[in-house]
């Protein structure tokens, strides 16, 4: 296979790989096991291996002085919240409804761009805003049942959240490469979620092969997996084309969340669903 075909493959991969974190998520609290059981290990376990990946590859090395102050506050605030009102989203709303939601997050990036170079804001970015929104609203007002408000607050909070982690992380990314930077925001945000379980008492370990399996799932299966083939796939196909094709992450979820989980899909989810596709591909392009 050429360059193109192994890279789009390999962003596919990565959007079923992350599309898989919300059936997980439902899986685990099945299981019982609290967020910041869950998220603690995620991040733990997935800074290990990236860890691995890189001393293996020889392209690892520590960050210093202002860029590890970032890296660490990318992780354990920035990615810390993004992950942690993602996995209250799902005690609220299924895992399908809770992916759709949360890909609304390019509509904040642009929100967050106009306030700083609102020359940069085009019609067609505008325009693609409405469509995110609109499709959040039409699922909000037509399915209440499937997209309870409380949740929709939630995940809309998770989605602010990751907007502007992008948005910082971009400038970071202009001297640091992107998995060298991921490498110190994983075990930051593990950090995070082990101080705050502490706290509130609320970290345990898994209990039983079925917990731990989960939590290695969400780790390794929703986590790493992605975020390499998503990196491995950029260097092939460039990033614009990786967002793009990205977008199929909430389709996955949706699907997964029918099969496994049988959440039901209705067609109002569906017209929501892609409504907010349609306007992240319509800024992705934009932003090309």
């Amino acid at each position: 296979m050429d360059d193109e075909t192994v890279g789009i493959a390999l962003v596919l991969i990565s959007a079923i790989g992350f599309g898989t974190l919300g059936i997980f998520g439902v899986l685990a609290a099945d299981e019982g096991l609290s967020i910041p059981t869950v998220l603690a290990l995620r991040f733990g376990l997935a800074a290990v291996v990236v860890w691995a990946v890189l001393w293996f590859q020889g392209r690892f090395r520590l960050l210093r002085g202002r860029m590890l102050a970032i890296a660490f506050a990318l992780g354990g605030v920035g990615y810390a919240t993004q992950s942690g009102l993602y996995f209250l989203g799902l005690e609220f709303m299924t895992a399908g409804m809770v992916a759709i939601v949360l890909y609304t997050y390019p509509a904040f990036v642009v929100c967050l761009v106009a306030v700083v170079h609102p020359s940069r804001v085009t019609t067609v970015l505008v325009i693609a805003l409405g469509l995110s929104i609109g499709g959040v609203a039409l699922i909000t007002g037509a399915d209440p049942a499937g997209a309870d408000p409380v949740g929709v607050l939630v995940v809309l909070g998770a989605a602010l959240a990751y907007s502007l982690y992008i948005v910082v992380s971009q400038r970071a990314l202009l001297t640091v490469d992107a998995e060298i930077l991921t490498a110190f925001v994983l075990p930051a945000a593990a950090v995070s979620f082990v101080v705050f379980g502490l706290g509130t008492e609320t970290l345990a370990l898994p209990n039983g092969a079925s917990a731990w399996g989960v939590a290695l799932a969400i780790a390794i299966f929703a986590t790493v997996v992605p975020v390499l083939t998503f990196f491995a796939g950029i260097t092939k196909i460039g990033a614009s084309r990786a967002s793009i094709i990205s977008t199929a992450e909430p389709g996955v979820t949706v699907a997964l969340g029918a099969v496994v989980l049988g959440e039901p899909v209705t067609a109002v989810t569906i017209v929501g669903g892609t409504l907010v596709v349609v306007g992240v591909i319509l800024i992705q392009r934009e932003g090309t």
